[in-house]
């Protein structure tokens, strides 16, 4: 999708006011972090202004962003489907604005491991939520019972296994780069009864 001049300028005085807006910041507040006056604040969102470079890395420094975002125009490949695994029973998707992330739905019916030498340990950090049933994480030394709606964030440099706590589970998991790596190549796990 091309974007011409009056299009992008359009997308970046209302995504200024959105940012502001969001934030619970008055035309005063915002000026008063970027250092303008509110009527030059107000007449730039409403387009009587001339977008000028130095106000817009301004602007976006007070709003705690950065100007690629206040200019990006990709609104191409919004949907994404996921990859299938099925001897995994899993689905994933790579985060497109950050390819080092990967979302991970998956479905357990095994309990975590009974043997402390088959919980694993490698760089990086996950993060998961269980969406249906209830999940048993190994962390370290210590036996977690994660219950629907709940989430576990950890450093995956602790020894860890997940497993149901007594019938079907889903996760959805949030992997690192170097936490996705750590589980690529594992021990597969034995496909859903």
């Amino acid at each position: 999708m091309k974007q011409d001049d009056g299009e992008l300028d359009g997308l970046v005085r209302n995504r200024l006011r959105a940012l502001r807006v969001a934030q619970g910041w008055s035309l005063d507040a915002l000026a008063a972090r970027a250092g303008i006056s509110p009527s030059t604040l107000s007449r730039i969102e409403t387009g009587q202004r001339r977008l000028a470079l130095d106000q817009l890395v301004t602007l976006a420094r007070a709003l705690d962003t950065s100007l690629d975002q206040l200019v990006e125009t990709s609104t191409e490949d919004v949907v994404g489907n996921p990859v299938h695994d099925a001897v995994r029973q899993t689905m994933r998707w790579t985060v497109r604005g950050d390819p080092d992330i990967t979302v991970v739905r998956q479905r357990m019916v095994d309990s975590p491991p009974a043997d402390p030498g088959r919980l694993r340990a490698h760089p990086g950090r996950e993060w998961l939520v269980v969406l249906s049933g209830a999940a048993i994480l190994l962390l370290g030394n210590r036996r977690l019972r994660v219950e629907t709606n709940q989430s576990a964030e950890f450093p995956t440099m602790l020894p860890h296994a997940i497993g149901t706590a007594g019938g079907p589970t889903e996760i959805l998991g949030i992997f690192d780069r170097d936490a996705r790596r750590g589980h690529q190549g594992r021990d597969e796990p034995r496909p859903a009864r």
